[in-house]
């Protein structure tokens, strides 16, 4: 994700959102050496409602659905962080489902997850985790939904920005 351009050194450069920590880090890259596409869409996470809302071109919401967000003693990071990868999951029938599409977010609790460096992703829900109802607060910090719903969210491009209110 973009926040920003200067120009120096007769190159253009760019800010852009880092997925390390701590949350809501920024680096400068050189223009020259990505190439940028627009993302006409973009996700808000509200936590105490625990509902996930899609917007389109124009601001205008194309979907709503109720989430499973972190449990009180590992909760979903607030702030503003994008789409960062796709990841299809050997087993689909598992604990986080067919999909993962981890952010540039890590849980401010936990620096090491499952053999990983704590990101927070939103996936799907298989297994042991339908026992968490959607609307619930009890992952670790990532955002879970049912599998239709991250199979629309995967075709969203990444850099996508999520914006996770309290």
């Amino acid at each position: 994700m973009v926040l920003g351009s200067r120009r120096a050194h007769g190159r253009t450069w760019l800010k852009v959102r880092l997925p390390t920590r701590p949350n809501g880090g920024s680096g400068w890259i050189p223009r020259d050496r990505v190439q940028l596409r627009r993302s006409p869409r973009y996700l808000v996470i509200d936590r105490s409602r625990r509902i996930l809302k899609v917007y389109g071109r124009g601001g205008r919401r194309i979907a709503r659905f109720r989430v499973v967000v972190g449990a009180p003693g590992t909760p979903t990071p607030i702030g503003l962080f994008a789409l960062y990868d796709r990841v299809r999951q050997a087993d689909r029938r598992g604990f986080i489902g067919p999909w993962a599409v981890p952010l540039t977010a890590h849980s401010n609790q936990l620096r090491r997850y499952d053999g990983g460096p704590g990101l927070v992703a939103l996936h799907g829900r298989a297994g042991a985790s339908f026992l968490d109802p959607l609307g619930s607060a009890r992952s670790h910090g990532c955002v879970r939904m049912n599998n239709s719903r991250i199979r629309q969210i995967i075709k969203i491009q990444k850099g996508t920005a999520v914006l996770i209110r309290p």
